[in-house]
């Protein structure tokens, strides 16, 4: 379920929750009288028409062939401006059609080399100029467009694109589908290289399966799965730009050592494949050698050292980077594959050359919503370096793990519900609950009355252990769209534990804490981490779209594993649920007529 979120002018009237409300003149009170039905009529609302009738409903229907393709025979392709078109309205594809855009970029994808080579910006017979346009990490359809707008048009430029097009969003196979169909028509003109992202593992932890089962089938995700171990995984721009997502490896001696790779395979957690995808530039590049607040600085010579951020790979150095530079005759290493405030970062630069030595571009603004960052493409044309910075365009918003609005509410339902039960068993008065069945009680023996207690309390207990699971569903339902930190009176449950890593958002709904993109990369840095999880496990519950840190207690346990102690712990001495299962199990039997209630101090 998509809601779109618009605004009309004060003029025409006023957007209140979705709602219009028009603005109707003053009434004449020298008119003659309206009847009561008349004026009901005249200000009722129609609710079959949209609240909002400016803003347009997502496209329903899915195009028919003539729509899908251009051209005849050998030159039919896809017709992405359509694609861009249906995309920007929400619309999907049928099952064949995306199949078709998966398998046919796949093929084109495969031809490529590991390592693409990319020709430098040249003048064309018509004395246009054509750059290079490098961009990382789009996962939004809406600023995919705006990037497009920013750069130019595929006649005008070349995309190089640094891979992680999808997960940890809401449209991430309309990005797939869309940047696949311009390669299909314009292979020369855009190139895609693989991000960590783009594997089996992470898109089954975080959002992109799920993503794929909504909206179309298993099928088309595994055709995308397919089409992952297709992309190259590095470029050459103009024989100087080394462009790759993550950065060099100890295993990158001399770029001709890219052809060896099997990269037409799930990257592993080590080895050369894992580095292109995963490795960072150190903290403190350039400076490494320096004591930092965390400690001593490095030995010099060092180069690389273990990446404890992304559990695998490496961090490299200033030093590991200006030595791979200088045996390869580059100019510079660009890449993306972490969030920047800016939208870029230019690292301390060489000293034969005086270049920047790295260049980190992230081309998706206002990250998950939260980072409050702005979105760049690094633009090479006439042999210079510019950078274009620009901001996020609004999307639809989605209900976490793509939920409909019945299956997100049903914690709420039988939050109340169980307290509904508990409420009914609590509203006997003590004097009722002493005197009811005394003479019942005292004609049994002993033992039946503690097995007739031991019943009863049985019960009740159960009542409140379904109470603290429900309680459990619906944190876990709010915290999907809520950051809970540290620090905000309130804010701390038994299940949901602010402080750093505690960034569980999919939707707008965050906690006001989050105000500078430090406080969203501090939140989020868990996530950065290769996770850890069985994928045969079969889970009740999804795995989240981020990883929940807030919920682990310090044994591990996820939320699955929180129900399943709940449903079989024992309730602590003193707890209310057992103190009220007490006092109703002193006071009634299991069997026989149940008695009126009495009532007391009444009038």
């Amino acid at each position: 379920m998509s809601v779109h979120h618009a605004r009309t002018p004060s003029a025409s009237g006023s957007v209140i929750h979705g709602q219009q409300f028009n603005h109707y003149p003053t009434p004449n009170h020298h008119a003659a009288p309206v009847s009561a039905p008349a004026a009901q009529q005249k200000n009722a609302i129609d609710l079959r028409q949209r609240p909002v009738p400016h803003v347009p409903p997502p496209a329903a229907h899915k195009p028919t062939d003539a729509d899908f393709f251009v051209g005849d025979g050998a030159r039919k392709k896809v017709n992405h401006e359509y694609l861009k078109k249906h995309f920007f309205q929400e619309g999907r594809l049928t099952e064949r059609q995306a199949l078709h855009i998966l398998d046919e970029a796949t093929n084109i994808l495969a031809r490529e080399e590991n390592m693409v080579p990319v020709k430098s910006p040249v003048t064309s017979e018509l004395i246009s100029t054509f750059g290079i346009d490098v961009l990382e990490l789009i996962h939004d359809i809406y600023d995919l467009m705006k990037m497009f707008d920013v750069g130019g048009s595929l006649q005008d430029s070349t995309y190089l694109f640094l891979g992680d097009y999808v997960d940890r969003g809401d449209f991430g196979i309309e990005c797939l589908l869309y940047l696949y169909a311009l390669k299909i028509a314009n292979p020369t003109r855009i190139y895609l290289l693989r991000g960590n992202h783009e594997c089996r593992h992470l898109t089954e932890y975080f959002t992109f399966k799920k993503e794929c089962l909504h909206k179309y089938s298993e099928n088309v995700y595994e055709a995308c799965l397919r089409s992952f171990c297709a992309l190259p995984v590095a470029a050459l721009v103009d024989g100087k730009f080394f462009c790759v997502h993550g950065g060099i490896s100890p295993q990158l001696v001399h770029l001709s050592d890219l052809a060896n790779i099997n990269r037409h395979q799930e990257p592993g957690s080590h080895g050369l494949l894992c580095d292109l995808l995963w490795a960072d530039p150190i903290s403190n590049f350039g400076q490494e050698n320096e004591p930092t607040a965390n400690g001593p600085g490095l030995e010099r010579g060092t180069t690389f050292t273990h990446n404890a951020t992304r559990g695998c790979s490496y961090f490299y150095t200033y030093d590991a980077v200006c030595q791979f530079l200088d045996r390869n005759g580059l100019l510079t290493v660009i890449r993306g594959h972490e969030a920047q405030d800016a939208g870029y970062t230019m690292y301390r630069k060489t000293p034969k050359r005086n270049f920047p030595s790295v260049i980190t571009i992230f081309s998706a603004p206002n990250y998950l919503d939260v980072y409050h960052n702005r979105g760049a493409i690094l633009k090479y044309a006439n042999k210079n370096i510019t950078i274009r910075q620009y901001n996020s365009t609004s999307h639809p918003y989605w209900l976490p793990n793509f939920m409909d609005a019945f299956t997100w509410s049903l914690p709420f339902v039988g939050l109340k519900i169980t307290e509904m039960l508990l409420a009914i068993l609590s509203i006997c008065s003590q004097e009722e609950l002493e005197s009811d069945s005394e003479e019942e009680g005292a004609a049994a023996a002993p033992e039946d009355l503690a097995a007739r207690r031991q019943l009863i309390k049985r019960k009740i207990l159960a009542v409140g252990r379904m109470q603290k699971v429900f309680q459990l569903l619906r944190e876990e339902a709010e915290n999907t769209t809520e950051l809970e930190t540290e620090g905000i009176a309130g804010a701390s449950t038994a299940v949901s534990r602010g402080g750093a890593d505690a960034l569980t958002v999919q939707g707008t709904r965050i906690n006001r804490s989050i105000r500078t993109f430090d406080d969203a990369r501090r939140s989020d840095i868990a996530n950065e981490r290769l996770p850890e999880f069985d994928h045969h496990r079969g889970a009740i519950f999804p795995v989240p779209s981020m990883r929940l840190t807030s919920r682990r207690s310090s044994e591990g346990m996820d939320m699955e594993d929180l129900i399943k102690r709940t449903m079989e712990e024992e309730n602590e001495e003193g707890g209310v649920v057992e103190r009220l299962a007490e006092r109703i199990a002193r006071g009634r039997s299991v069997t026989g007529k149940p008695a009126p209630l009495k009532r007391f101090d009444t009038t």
